[in-house]
């Protein structure tokens, strides 16, 4: 067999990377006061996106896509007759460095098959890390991937070096996770992820305290779960993510839609595409608890374990809790406010400044960037009455659905219209 060339190996493993989403990069303030290269800084950096729509802003690849595991729902697994590659630590320094000066990345994003053994394979990524810091003197943005079951040392130095670590717990229950890679385990999942939560904790304890203090993962850590690989509700995902926002303070919960890559192993669901749909739906709920100040235990319950996937989750909510409104916008506290469809964080922020000096209209909350067509029916103020007085929630879903499918054709058509006499193509709307 021919020898790879590091562009051949390039190609094979950032192709196998791009199922991993949780590459977003925030939070870092590190800072280049050495005279190096580069420079993370807390707004994030620039994204730039490939064909398929996903996110690549950093140089976005795995170490190996070797791998000693057979996870079922992964494309890597051992048993997977693939081309392979793996990159040499020198390899991948000079890759980061030299798309760095050529301006193609401000970042680099690591993550590995499992080759040997979990300490081999983390022990290599720190070392991309640490040369990348001491020899290259580069401050850019990393982050890596802790590997489940490395030695707590590797686990702790790889935090010195990197901006962000990340440990994937892939799948939401242990029994579904031992079913689908039972070389795997919860504890192996969780011990890394506990222990860089301590570390950060203290390590901001420590820049208190000494001004010089080593920073650890100063951009938080990350975790990512299969959604569609395995039977569980919305409802069980979203209290699981509620749980690690609160006992590990994760900086991000990625939800990754299941992508039927192994046809051939019954114990994957007969999927042909990923579920899409209900991942955005999982981010919206997401946003619902980090940003709006829902529980997890609001957004569904016991008797409607899975989101609507022709309402976002806090429309969802809206309906099935009429009871809670009108909201009066000129009396009503923020946090209230906050769970009007039709008004954003911003918005909400604005109304409360603003009717301070005077009760709000229907036009000042249009100028504060209100979406009335969804709010009016959820809200009064001082020239408006509730709109949905007396409907039910399925009428009211169908009329707000209906408005906004409405609404995109009408869009649509316009678009189509500046180019031509399209429309007879558009098939009809039931």
């Amino acid at each position: 067999m021919n020898k790879l060339t590091v562009q051949q190996k390039l190609e094979i493993l950032s192709d196998a990377a791009k199922y991993d989403v949780s590459c977003v990069s925030s939070g870092s303030n590190r800072k280049n006061s050495t005279k190096g290269i580069g420079n993370g800084v807390a707004c994030g950096i620039c994204h730039s996106f490939t064909e398929d729509g996903r996110c690549v802003s950093l140089l976005k690849t795995l170490m190996t896509n070797h791998c000693i595991y057979d996870c079922a729902y992964c494309a890597n697994r051992r048993s997977n007759d693939r081309p392979r590659a793996t990159l040499t630590v020198d390899e991948i320094v000079d890759l980061t460095i030299g798309f760095y000066r050529r301006n193609f990345i401000e970042g680099l994003f690591l993550s590995s098959g499992v080759i040997r053994n979990p300490d081999y394979t983390m022990e290599r990524m720190v070392q991309v890390a640490r040369k990348l810091r001491l020899v290259e003197n580069y401050n850019g943005y990393i982050h890596l991937k802790a590997i489940p079951g490395a030695s707590p040392e590797l686990v702790h130095e790889a935090g010195l070096w990197a901006d962000r670590l990340s440990v994937n717990l892939e799948i939401s229950t242990e029994p579904n996770l031992k079913l689908l890679a039972p070389e795997k385990n919860f504890p192996s999942i969780l011990s890394p992820m506990t222990q860089i939560r301590n570390e950060i904790l203290a390590s901001k304890e420590e820049a208190r305290r000494f001004r010089n203090a080593p920073k650890f993962a100063q951009a938080g850590q990350s975790t990512q779960m299969i959604i569609g690989a395995t039977p569980e509700t919305d409802r069980q995902i979203i209290l699981l993510s509620s749980g690690l926002y609160k006992t590990q303070n994760l900086k991000r919960v990625y939800f990754s839609g299941y992508l039927p890559v192994n046809l051939y192993d019954k114990r994957l669901p007969a999927l042909t595409s990923p579920p899409l749909v209900r991942e955005n739906r999982l981010y919206q709920s997401d946003w619902l608890m980090r940003f709006y100040h829902f529980k997890a235990e609001e957004i569904l319950t016991e008797d409607q374990p899975f989101l609507d996937l022709d309402v976002d989750p806090k429309l969802g909510f809206a309906l099935r809790n009429l009871h809670q409104f009108p909201v009066d916008i000129n009396r009503a506290d923020y946090e209230m406010i906050l769970r009007v469809p039709g008004i954003g964080v911003q918005s909400a922020q604005k109304i409360v400044l603003a009717r301070r000096h005077r009760k709000l209209t229907t036009e000042h909350l249009l100028k504060l960037g209100v979406v009335m067509k969804r709010a009016r029916y959820f809200v009064t103020c001082s020239d408006v009455v509730l709109a949905a007085s007396g409907w039910t929630p399925e009428r009211l879903k169908h009329k707000i659905v209906a408005g906004s499918v409405s609404k995109n054709r009408k869009t649509l058509d316009t678009q189509l219209s500046l180019f031509g006499n399209f429309q007879a193509a558009l098939p009809p709307l039931h």
